[in-house]
């Protein structure tokens, strides 16, 4: 080949010993392209100084070659608005489309707008991945809207088996149940959840069914009064710690829904002359990164954000090429912190793990 002339697919195709299409698909990232091809034409494509024509590519498949990732606003106590449990799937999700030869388009939205319309429909992107919700009565006929409309759409939430779309979520019902397992062992008797236990929050939901469930395995009783509704932001974490307070009635464990939830609830205690762990233990759900810096140290059940990430893309990309794919659960993970009464002297030791569950 003269120097002078800019090399083709073509080119890599005969010093590769494949077809020209063969070479398009290893260069997009095609799983039909074994990993040992894949490298060869890609160590190939590098020595010849090859370069890939997006526009023309993109205008020959009828894809951008970039999904958007819509993160809902949250209520923060700073000003990012963004809940951070999906911080932590930023990195894997950018990650996964890298190696998939696609852009990611991260994108704030409001509940009141009309996400649900735009991109895919405008060519903008060719599928949605959706983190966050809010109410989910209202969510939910979005999505049913979507699915309606041919979206390639994928959501992290509560897998269900109506659930329109594909959804990636966690086993909620185990990382539950294991966190109240947890208190119970360390001897709690009266342990409260608090955290939005509806439909409208179908995670919260299920992490109060296993709650239940784990509460009733014991032969203790489960009584009403010890659940307080919150949706999780440390402001109505706040509320429902002073109300379960106010109640009167006798506790001496907490699981709540979120971390967010948990950290408001350990310094309400802490005004009430309430000393964690001594006085009440106290579990969240999520490891954001603050759990592990509170005073004591949050334990709490962990979400694999990286693996979840990575699953949203990969999941969403197999439905947009039309390989067959279905939703998916994750295993949860208990962290042990002293919050919950782990001895003080075993803290230098990091943190203790435990897997809940399967996928």
């Amino acid at each position: 080949m003269s120097a002078q002339r800019k090399a083709t697919s073509f080119d890599i195709a005969q010093a590769a010993g494949v077809s020209q299409p063969t070479v398009s698909r290893a260069l997009r990232g095609s799983p039909t392209v074994s990993t040992a091809t894949r490298q060869r034409i890609e160590a190939i494509a590098k020595q010849l100084n090859y370069t890939v024509d997006r526009s023309a590519s993109n205008l020959r498949s009828g894809k951008t070659r970039t999904l958007a990732l819509l993160i809902f606003r949250d209520p923060t106590p700073d000003e990012t608005e963004v809940n951070p449990f999906f911080l932590g799937m930023l990195g894997s999700m950018m990650g996964a489309c890298a190696e998939h030869g696609y852009d990611l388009l991260v994108s704030f939205q409001n509940y009141s707008s009309d996400w649900h319309t735009d991109y895919e429909d405008s060519h903008r992107a060719d599928g949605l991945i959706l983190l966050g919700y809010g109410d989910y009565a209202d969510y939910r006929a979005r999505l049913d809207l979507l699915v309606a409309q041919g979206t390639h759409f994928i959501r992290w939430g509560s897998v269900q088996p109506d659930e329109p779309g594909l959804t990636v979520g966690c086993d909620n019902v185990a990382g539950g149940a294991v966190a109240t397992r947890h208190l119970i062992e360390r001897g709690c008797r009266r342990i409260a959840f608090l955290g939005d236990a509806t439909d409208h929050y179908p995670e919260f939901r299920d992490r109060h069914r296993g709650y239940v469930e784990a509460i009733a395995a014991e032969g203790l009783a489960v009584d009403p009064r010890l659940q307080v509704d919150a949706i999780t932001t440390e402001d109505d974490g706040t509320r429902a710690a002073q109300a379960l307070i106010a109640r009167g009635v006798p506790f001496d464990g907490i699981v709540a829904a979120s971390d967010l939830i948990a950290l408001a609830a350990m310094r309400v205690l802490a005004g009430a002359g309430l000393i964690v762990p001594r006085d009440v233990a106290v579990i969240g759900f999520d490891d954001i990164p603050a759990a592990s810096l509170a005073n004591p140290p949050l334990t709490t059940v962990a979400q694999d954000t990286v693996q979840g990430g990575r699953r949203l893309v990969e999941m969403l990309l197999a439905r947009i090429d039309h390989r067959p794919v279905s939703s998916t659960v994750l295993p949860t993970t208990l962290v042990v912190r002293r919050s919950s009464g782990v001895p003080v002297a075993t803290e230098s030791d990091g943190d203790t793990n435990a897997n809940t569950g399967t996928a």
